[in-house]
């Protein structure tokens, strides 16, 4: 369990105050103009030692996307920060903006330093109206103080940040799809290659990074590296928000170390289960997207990268959603059928078409007007989508079915079998 100390995010839940005051009265914007005198190289190491892998769902080494920034080019470079936070069950970002914006705003300067961008966006999901107001009088904040703008925090280095809206779109969280967005276009996917780092926004290299991952890097760089490294476990080091909901007893984003078991962290910090932990039916234990684990699997899996992989899941963005034995496991799939199937942008066909099927499908074996053979014929269409779209919401829209066929096979056959009868 992770003890106060090493907690990076100490505002969490809006005890104090969110202005550059209270934020430096934390230690925020504590030497930062050091850390920048010691060079784009120090950063882009001590980030790579610490072993911080990207908390926006993929989890790749945050330190080693920085280093693909071309060395000598003639182009602009731009940070990207992606703050459109959109998978259901996920609310982790808006916390940190609420509460904490300025180790976001400064983990946005030290970044900038260690890619080589004067101009940083940070792209904000439209339904966060109150959020993006705290976030730009934050970073209203910084310019007036110095820290952002010219000479950013007496550093030599010019920096700019700017807030943009989207418009609510969920596809918009997908990095390439988020590009085409910011420049006034449809928000669909590039192909790739080339990547981001490559050509990204307005065909300049590009580093697009979630909130979290930006906001951790001040105090990993004021902690250490081997401080970070230190937490968690060798594959997932360091600390993470775990947002919990469902059927537990208290609700919450809770920052605790990589690798904690899953029912310790709900039992520790959610209250437990609705009516005991005997109560449980099913967890998804990464956000909407990754396949539901069983109770079985929840009594030992743990909460990191590897751990989860190994029983087919994932951490993703680490959204925890509980489901007690009052759930309709099937229903419930059903229902994050039709919310991938509403916010597939329709560029490609297998994802247009295969997630109206997998819906409808889901939808009638629910009702029990399926045959048995619908259910080996939703896993196939499951397969055909899964691996065969320019972006990963294919996969989202599949990884949920699989989970349910897998696990939850012989409650589909009985709910068929019974309205047959």
């Amino acid at each position: 369990m992770l003890q106060d100390k090493d907690r990076i995010f100490q505002n969490l839940y809006g005890d104090a105050g969110w202005d550059l005051k209270s934020a430096r009265a934390r230690g925020d914007w504590g030497n930062t103009r050091d850390f920048i005198a010691k060079g784009k190289d120090f950063l882009v190491e001590e980030v790579l030692n610490s072993g911080l892998r990207g908390r926006g769902g993929a989890g790749f080494s945050t330190g080693r996307k920085w280093s693909f920034m071309p060395k000598l080019d003639n182009k602009p470079h731009y940070l990207v920060i992606n703050a459109d936070e959109s998978e259901p069950g996920t609310c982790k970002d808006r916390d940190i903006i609420r509460h904490e914006p300025h180790k976001l705003i400064e983990g946005a300067l030290l970044a900038g330093v260690a890619i080589q961008a004067h101009v940083g966006y940070i792209y904000i999901r439209g339904e966060y109206t109150r959020e993006a107001e705290r976030l730009q009088a934050a970073i209203n904040e910084a310019y007036q103080e110095g820290l952002l703008g010219k000479n950013a925090a007496g550093s030599e280095w010019d920096f700019d940040l700017y807030l943009q809206r989207g418009a609510g779109a969920y596809i918009c969280g997908e990095e390439t799809a988020l590009l085409e967005s910011m420049e006034g276009k449809k928000g669909q996917p590039r192909l790739k290659p080339p990547f981001p780092a490559i050509i990204g926004l307005y065909g300049c290299p590009t580093i697009i990074n979630n909130v979290e991952s930006i906001a951790v890097v001040p105090t990993i760089l004021r902690r250490g590296a081997s401080w970070f490294a230190g937490l968690g476990v060798p594959d997932a080091t360091g600390t993470k928000i775990f947002s919990i909901s469902g059927h537990v007893n208290k609700p919450c984003n809770v920052e605790e170390e990589l690798g904690i078991p899953l029912k310790e962290l709900i039992e520790t910090h959610a209250g437990g289960v609705r009516g005991g932990w005997d109560n449980l039916l099913a967890i998804i234990p990464g956000g909407s997207s990754v396949p539901l684990l069983p109770k079985h699997i929840c009594e030992t899996v743990k909460m990191d990268f590897e751990s989860l992989r190994s029983v087919k899941s994932g951490l993703g963005t680490a959204a925890v959603i509980v489901m007690d034995k009052s759930t309709d496991i099937i229903r419930a799939i059903a229902r994050l059928s039709k919310f991938y199937m509403h916010e597939s942008c329709g560029q490609c066909s297998p994802c247009r078409e295969g997630t109206g099927w997998m819906w409808r499908l889901l939808t009638r074996i629910a009702e029990g007007r399926a045959r048995i053979a619908d259910i080996d014929k939703l896993l196939d269409i499951s397969y055909q989508v899964e691996g065969h779209t320019i972006c990963a919401l294919g996969d989202a829209a599949a990884w949920p079915v699989q989970g349910l066929i897998r696990h939850f096979r012989d409650v589909m056959v009985t709910r068929i079998k019974q309205s047959a009868a």
